[in-house]
């Protein structure tokens, strides 16, 4: 079997690697072994977090909601219940975003799910 010298296919994955582990500490961003296990790593949490990411959003918007909504006497449940039957479309990124800069507004969306 005839020797093969991995040269330049070698050094590129490893520079590869090495270029996405840049700013890691210590020997996670300088070290080929534990820097490929460090970016590995980083890979699948940036992976699941772009998914998380979402949900913690909608989280955090729908608990500024229901704080505005308690203020106006309702509860989430039920302003987004008369929303739906109202037919009042606005998603719960601009509700929250009315409840927090314009609480005005959002007291007359409130009371056009009420009647």
């Amino acid at each position: 079997m005839a020797r093969v010298k991995r040269g330049n296919v070698a050094r590129k994955r490893r520079n590869k690697i090495l270029r996405l582990a840049r700013g890691f500490q210590g020997s996670n961003g300088t070290l080929f072994r534990t820097a490929n296990q460090r970016v590995m790593k980083a890979l699948c949490n940036a992976y699941r977090d772009r998914r998380r990411r979402k949900r913690d959003f909608r989280r955090l918007w729908i608990a500024r909601i229901n704080a505005a909504a308690r203020l106006n006497g309702v509860s989430y449940s039920r302003l987004i219940g008369g929303m739906k039957q109202a037919d009042v479309r606005i998603n719960r990124k601009m509700l929250a975003q009315l409840a927090v800069a314009d609480p005005s507004s959002f007291t007359t969306v409130v009371n056009a799910t009420q009647g």
